[in-house]
């Protein structure tokens, strides 16, 4: 049995090695057009050219929900803090929240300790 696989060619949406630039996320070097996209092996991120990358640099949650100094939510998993016994049950809640230079994690009071969070763990 043989099998056939024809290719479009669209000359409009061509790509030389000249025009792909550098990966958004990760800036490597090692991009390459796959046919319909760009794709950066190194970081496996996929865009198209005239894609605007994400603003990373604003705080989430789990959800997408945009976070600011002062929410107050509430953990989704159960944490174990490094260096020490202490372990954040899932459902605690946390007032006051301050955001960090790093978008993904805040800094808040449990149990009277000051403690950074991951904000992929919390939910407004």
């Amino acid at each position: 049995m043989v099998y056939l696989f024809l290719a479009t060619f669209d000359a409009a949406n061509t790509n030389t090695m000249d025009e792909i630039k550098n990966c958004p996320l990760c800036n490597s070097e090692n991009t390459y057009f796959d046919g319909s996209l760009n794709v950066c092996p190194d970081c496996a991120h996929e865009w198209n050219d005239g894609e605007l990358p994400e603003d990373n640099s604003i705080a989430k949650d789990s959800n997408g929900t945009v976070l600011e100094d002062g929410d107050a939510v509430t953990v989704i998993k159960d944490l174990k803090v490094k260096g020490s016994s202490m372990v954040i049950k899932r459902g605690t809640k946390v007032k006051s929240i301050k955001l960090t230079d790093n978008p993904e994690e805040v800094d808040c009071r449990i149990e009277g300790s000051s403690i950074v969070l991951k904000t992929c763990f919390l939910k407004k």
